[in-house]
């Protein structure tokens, strides 16, 4: 832990996507905070190994809840039981996100409403699930993660990247809806981040070299990259930002 933000401690904190790669460091390090955290995932394997981790650390216990982020239903649903069991949510981190590779020619009606389901639509519902609570405070954070492939154009990805830029128009949009009731709408916006699943995928030493020399600064990023700055805008030493895109790229655009 760099920093204590004291303001978060005990503060109800909402991660989707948040038992893997970025979205599980995001919760880690909120549980470094104190904070009440519960993440919603649909890999219960990966949830429990985080879980454990952090136990082992003698860290506070995130709340873990199985969801498949495409089903709207069942995504508020499950946000309902939480609030009624935690109470209002005053931090929502909208991580949960899919970046496969694909064509434009292998896209079809079917593949698009999907990736768009599962990169952008619970976006929207889930905010909408948490936002009459924050209302009722007067206050709130919302941080939704893009991706700086949608400013690259980098063309093996279209449908992704048109979610990911939509999220920008979604969170400034809501930054201007709800700002009246002290409610902040922020976007964090990463470039290569080295999760155990892009080196997995794509992260090899050909295309990690490319990146590297295409950043300004010349070191992989890793999720902790991401985590500080997820916590600094869901902190009030940021109250005063809202209806931005704060890019971590080391500089690659």
């Amino acid at each position: 832990m760099n920093v204590k933000y004291f303001d978060l401690k005990d503060k109800k904190v909402l991660v989707t996507g948040g038992g893997s790669g970025i979205g599980a460091t995001i919760v880690e390090y909120f549980c470094e905070q104190e904070a009440e955290v519960i993440f919603i995932d649909l890999n219960v394997k990966e949830s429990k190994k985080l879980i454990q981790k952090i136990n082992n650390k003698k860290l506070r216990l995130p709340k873990f809840y199985e969801c498949n982020l495409i089903n709207i239903n069942r995504l508020q649903s499950v946000i309902k039981k939480i609030i009624s069991k935690h109470g209002i949510i005053e931090v929502l981190i909208n991580n949960a996100a899919n970046d496969d590779r694909h064509s434009t020619f292998k896209v079809d009606k079917k593949y698009w409403e999907n990736r768009i389901n599962v990169n952008l639509r619970h976006y929207f519902f889930a905010i909408k699930s948490v936002i009459k609570g924050m209302i009722k405070n007067k206050s709130g954070s919302i941080v939704n993660l893009s991706s700086v492939s949608w400013i690259l154009g980098e063309g093996d990805k279209v449908v992704y990247e048109t979610a990911k830029s939509a999220v920008i128009g979604l969170s400034r949009s809501f930054a201007q809806e709800f700002g009246k009731y002290n409610i902040r709408s922020n976007v964090v916006t990463p470039g290569s981040i080295a999760t155990e699943r892009q080196i997995k995928n794509w992260l090899t030493p050909q295309y990690k070299k490319f990146i590297l020399n295409q950043q300004a600064l010349k070191r992989q990023l890793k999720p902790n990259d991401v985590a500080n700055l997820v916590l600094y805008l869901s902190s009030d030493v940021s109250s005063g930002c809202t209806k931005q895109n704060f890019i971590v790229d080391a500089g690659i655009t």
